[in-house]
């Protein structure tokens, strides 16, 4: 393409655009939207594209006193020319894809060139404002958004000054995602022409997003001048997309394609169960949704610090900026007395996911003085505060909030998404209250049960730590006897509340450290509850200790050392799938997995006493359970020897959080301290704990799928580690042919919906 060819019109005030297609790739945000709108036949400004590199020649040729490239510029001047042959007022923007700190803005009102020297003068109005605009792009890259980025390729419009009044509004509403026109920043709009209809349906067709579109208006009439990408909640943008399909400009499985499975969280939060007949006492825009209650606070530091304790706050201040984007994510959601959809409040807290209503005039806010006003009403730190992101109101007090459930929208979405997925979903669940969370996010069984952490209650731990505490056999088959009743009771409960899904139970895995009591004031209470004196507890404490509890005494260590705990589990287990399968139509299906094995042989130990306890309890000879037995495959030895020890399982469930912990040599618990500098420093891309490493952990899970399945083509596959409710994680096990993914409740609906896109 010659550099005359990279100056040319795509509005011209005359006729239509003819572009070739190495132009139409030139086309970048405004651009692109003004030219599809215009060529759609819709009345747009005339403009015109210029690119750095033709701007650059353009220059050039000034100095070998050459004009065929300027005469060609003038040429394209004039198609900003209406049929009346009056030259327009100009202006001249940028056309980034995306928006920039530092773009030069929209320079209005320039005077057409008197003479063709003028149109290339860089101290004449119009040259020097493309100077400029050209200049404010900078020297990086990602201008375009595109992976092609290339400084010559940089675009400027110049367009014919319009007349009429300017008017902005969104495609869609930016909350609910109804379409529009919808008023910005909760202005009311004025009375648009009829056209306007027809101009948002075709943004928003053409778009597949929510779009923020400039128009004049002069006489009744609509002329299109530029549109913009608009960030919108969540909710709003899935809204958006089921009413496309249901509108025939999208199919079920373009929708499934276009929604980021990350933002899907942002749906799962509380709304107001009920207000009680309380009245609001303030009315803002709802700008983030979702339903909040908390103390009021001031700064980020004391949202910080109220989150460290686990504590509910809402964050009020006149307005937020980027100082406040940790307290804001601290906080549980935010209150302002200025700004609106577009201000920095709304665009953080709807990419946070937290509840925040903008623009309360009746709010004045005195930081310094911890104090603030609504209407007549004071309020200080410490006081409560109840807000709903969806409509803005806000409440005196703590309101009941009712927990999200998978419906509507995000419900006909995920629909559409299992139509095509092929890896089934399941949660880490130990409680029933978890379990049916995670169900009615579309889970298909528990793929983690760590039954350890059924032992958090104060009573339960005192059972638990007596079992570890123990100092010969018959201590611990006692204590190991008290646990019996707790456990059968959870696993009747677990398996009767998922009617037949699959229950994957963890054998015992506890890090001494994480269960033993610490403090001078544990240690008293557990001696107490123990009836041991305080001295000999400290004794038994310092005799079990671990240098490095991580790697010490735990999972299938702890079963052979001590195969009582393990005789114990496999019988709470049997009686609870008794229990369970008197009161259900449906077999159990229970996946006993043993933990943190790194040996053929240590599975063939479990395996042949699990065998023994669950043939005599008789319930293999019914059809009342589905019993398969399974291992976690968290070492690097394990990945190794995947051949020997798939022969004598029926399943692998890969745990990511150790296998990335024992791959890497880093403590998860310490990384923290220094992952961050690594990141930072370029040495890490991405947290491991958070995305799978790909090259090195992902190619050991990827070696033992090969291995195990070459030895046991019947072999199950799962990941039940953190990452597997991480999207970009989630992408790449897709790929290893694994069966099932296993992630926390809340990640359930993001793993559905990734998977689904992963697939097709």
């Amino acid at each position: 393409m010659s550099l005359a060819q990279e100056m040319f019109a795509i509005a011209p005030a005359m006729g239509k655009a003819n572009l070739s297609a190495s132009q139409l790739k030139l086309l970048s945000g405004k651009a692109r939207w003004i030219y599809r709108v215009g060529e759609a036949g819709y009345p747009t400004v005339p403009t015109i594209v210029l690119t750095r590199a033709a701007w650059e020649a353009l220059q050039s040729e000034r100095t070998r006193k050459d004009v065929r490239l300027r005469t060609h510029w003038v040429a394209c001047l004039f198609k900003l020319v209406d049929k009346d042959g009056a030259p327009p007022p100009l202006v001249v923007r940028t056309s980034a894809a995306k928006h920039n700190a530092g773009l030069m803005p929209a320079k209005l009102g320039i005077a057409a060139p008197a003479n063709p020297e003028d149109s290339v003068d860089p101290n004449r109005a119009l040259a020097k404002a493309i100077k400029n605009a050209f200049d404010s792009y900078g020297f990086g890259h990602g201008w375009t958004g595109r992976p092609d980025d290339d400084r010559s390729k940089q675009i400027i419009l110049v367009q014919a000054q319009t007349g009429g009044e300017i008017e902005q509004f969104l495609t869609r509403n930016g909350t609910t995602g109804a379409l529009g026109p919808a008023p910005l920043d909760g202005a009311p709009l004025p009375k648009l022409p009829e056209s306007v209809d027809a101009l948002v349906a075709l943004v928003d067709a053409k778009a597949g997003r929510h779009m923020c579109c400039a128009v004049a208006v002069q006489r009744g009439k609509l002329q299109f001048l530029s549109a913009r990408p608009f960030q919108a909640s969540a909710a709003a943008d899935l809204e958006a997309a089921v009413d496309r399909v249901k509108r025939k400009v999208w199919s079920p499985q373009n929708a499934v394609s276009r929604v980021d499975p990350a933002r899907l969280t942002q749906l799962l939060h509380p709304r107001l169960k009920s207000t009680g007949g309380a009245a609001p006492i303030a009315m803002g825009l709802g700008v983030s949704p979702g339903a909040a209650s908390g103390t009021i606070v001031f700064n980020p530091e004391d949202a910080a610090r109220l989150r460290a304790r686990g504590k509910h706050c809402i964050l009020v201040v006149n307005e937020t900026g980027p100082a406040d984007i940790e307290g804001m994510k601290a906080a549980t959601g935010i209150l302002t007395a200025r700004g609106g959809m577009s201000s920095h409040a709304g665009v953080v807290a709807r990419i946070t996911g937290k509840p925040c209503v903008a623009g309360v005039r009746t709010l004045s806010v005195d930081a310094s003085e911890m104090i603030c006003w609504i209407g007549e009403r004071e309020f200080r730190t410490g006081d409560q505060l109840t807000i709903d992101g969806s409509d803005g109101t806000v409440y005196v007090g703590t309101l009941p909030l009712a927990q999200p459930h998978i419906g509507g929208a995000i419900g006909t979405l995920l629909d559409w998404s299992d139509a095509s997925r092929k890896i089934a979903v399941r949660t880490n669940a130990e409680t029933v209250e978890s379990a049916m969370t995670a169900l009615s996010f579309g889970a298909e069984g528990i793929g983690l049960a760590r039954s350890e952490h059924m032992f958090f209650s104060p009573e339960r731990m005192v059972a638990l730590r007596r079992m570890i505490l123990s100092e010969d056999e018959d201590d611990r088959s006692q204590a190991v006897n008290g646990l019996v009743g707790y456990q059968t009771g959870d696993y009747s409960a677990l398996f009767s509340a998922m009617k037949g899904r699959p229950v994957t139970v963890r054998l015992f895995d506890p890090p001494l450290h994480e269960f033993l009591p610490r403090t001078d004031e544990d240690i008293e209470e557990t001696a107490a509850s123990l009836g041991l004196a305080v001295r000999q507890l400290r004794l038994r404490l310092e005799r079990i200790a671990e240098v490095n509890p991580m790697l010490g005494h735990r999972g299938v260590r702890l079963a052979i050392t001590y195969p009582e705990i393990l005789s114990m589990q496999m019988q709470a287990i049997m009686a609870g799938v008794r229990a369970a399968s008197e009161s259900q139509d449906e077999p159990v299906a229970v996946e006993v997995m043993v933990p943190f094995v790194s040996t053929a042989s240590e599975v063939a130990f479990v395996r042949e006493r699990m065998n023994t306890i669950a043939a005599n309890s008789g319930l293999l000879r019914t059809e009342r359970v589905k019993l398969s037995f399974g291992t976690m495959i968290e070492l690097p030895r394990a990945c190794l020897r995947a051949g020997d020890i798939a022969n004598m399982v029926d399943f692998f469930s890969f745990g990511t959080n150790d296998l990335t912990q024992t791959t890497f040599g880093i403590s998860r618990d310490d990384a923290p301290t220094f992952l961050a500098a690594y990141q930072r420093k370029g040495i890490y891309e991405r947290d491991p704990f958070v995305t799978i490493d790909e090259k090195g952990v992902g190619e050991l899970i990827a070696m033992a799928i090969e291995r195990g399945r070459a030895a046991n083509p019947r072999l199950k596959i799962g990941i039940c580690g953190e990452h597997a409710g991480d999207p970009a994680s989630l992408k790449f096990f897709s790929g290893l042919g694994v069966d099932y993914v296993s992630c926390s409740p809340y990640r359930v609906p993001v793993a559905r919906l990734t998977l689904a896109q992963a697939t097709a």
